[in-house]
């Protein structure tokens, strides 16, 4: 049983919630954060980013770094550009775009049912990216930046959303920089709340989707006060949960996640191709190539695109192993190309699928020989992987819209 529950969010002032809102901070490169910063000092990025306050070059993991955030998110809930309701309340989070609608429901989850797995993870994550956030997420005193959470979808909470969303307004409504709109309800009925809060405990598996960097650590935070605390404060803490958003899954959407590569590891364009047809069915196509089912590849290769279809002999009934990103990598990048380790090897590159085709084919006019284009991986698939406790390859899911952080706040 899951244990989702309401907090008294932190949250911009009316009118300076399209200020404030940021995308993540892990989407921007350190270049690209410090300009934004410069063009728009009210954004949630120059506290997400608090390097962008000192000259580039200077240590982004410095302890006055993040002192700089703490001091930032304190100064802006003192002048009022952030409140705090009074009362704990779920918020519903709706997202619309390119015309399609995702609606999650921000509350706090705990760390224990992420703990004991009830909250199930699908990647691994790096220690010196989590001890970033774990610093400054301590620092602050707060966690800034959702979890993107995704379940089987309950008609018990689907109806509920609905409800509020038809019969109540919005207390934020605006585009965001991604050209997304976002609407934000609040709800703080009492009865309403406990209907979500008593409904989610009837739920068992619950997903990290994205976020797992923060997760991993507001988790180690969490504990990290258990023990400086103990024997002195009974009962839950604010640290026992992390800011969460939490989606059903027939609303979400995975886009693919492509590859680009570097070189042949050796081979001419000729010898390639060989190879790639002991493995997949291969005929060559007049227009670029998207993927339409699983199992099936796109190559861009000196100018040409090729579709590829995998043979039954490189498919797999594995979780992981039948993943179309396993099949490509444990078939062609390892073993042919020679990418043993696609997390620390630098010839291989990866292109979220918001970027289209056109930037795998950019990328092979600019440093790459060849990209390969996939075909996404399925919320059921993410399922299956995370329900038998296994974990996918890195950059198997690439979500859009991306959770906008600084809409909501919980200070633990």
């Amino acid at each position: 049983m899951a244990d989702i529950k309401p907090f008294k969010a932190f949250r911009p002032a009316q009118g300076l919630e399209g200020k404030i809102a940021s995308l993540p901070y892990d989407v921007f490169n350190r270049q690209e954060a410090y300009e934004k910063v410069q063009r728009e000092p009210d954004s949630f990025l120059a506290i997400d980013r608090p390097e962008t306050q000192f000259e580039p070059g200077h240590d982004m993991y410095a302890r006055e770094v993040y002192d700089k955030a703490r001091d930032m998110l304190q100064a802006k809930m003192a002048d009022g550009s952030f409140i705090q309701d009074e009362n704990p309340c779920y918020y519903i989070y709706e997202q619309t775009m390119n015309g399609r609608t995702q609606t999650g429901i921000v509350a706090c989850a705990s760390i224990d049912d992420y703990l004991g797995n009830v909250i199930k993870k699908h990647e691994n994550t790096r220690e010196e990216k989590e001890q970033d956030r774990i610093n400054h997420v301590y620092t602050c005193q707060a966690q800034t930046g959702p979890i993107f959470l995704c379940y089987r979808k309950n008609k018990l909470i689907s109806d509920l959303v609905d409800k509020v969303k038809e019969v109540d307004e919005p207390i934020y409504d605006f585009v965001s920089e991604d050209g997304v709109r976002n609407r934000i309800f609040i709800i703080s009925d009492l009865e309403e709340t406990e209907t979500i809060c008593r409904v989610f405990t009837t739920i068992n598996s619950i997903y990290i989707a994205d976020g797992h960097h923060r997760c991993a650590s507001a988790v180690k935070v969490g504990l990290k006060k258990r023990k400086e605390l103990e024997g002195k404060i009974r009962g839950k803490l604010d640290s026992d949960y992390f800011l969460s958003v939490l989606f059903p899954d027939d609303e979400l959407m995975i886009m693919d996640y492509n590859r680009v590569v570097k070189d042949l590891n050796g081979l001419s364009s000729s010898e390639f191709m060989d190879k790639l047809k002991n493995l997949f069915e291969v005929t060559e196509s007049d227009a670029q190539v998207k993927p339409s089912c699983k199992g099936e590849y796109g190559l861009y290769l000196d100018n040409k695109w090729y579709r590829l279809n995998a043979k039954d002999s490189i498919k797999s009934s594995d979780p992981v192993k039948g993943l179309d990103v396993s099949v490509l990598q444990d078939n062609v990048l390892g073993p042919v190309l020679g990418i043993g380790d696609p997390r620390t090897d630098k010839r291989i590159d990866f292109v979220g699928g918001i970027r289209g085709l056109d930037e795998l084919e950019k990328r092979c006019h600019t440093d790459c020989k060849l990209a390969f284009s996939l075909y996404p991986t399925s919320i059921s698939e993410l399922f299956d992987v995370a329900d038998a406790g296994l974990l996918m390859p890195p950059k198997s899911t690439w979500f859009e819209p991306k959770l906008l952080s600084g809409l909501f706040i919980h200070g633990i």
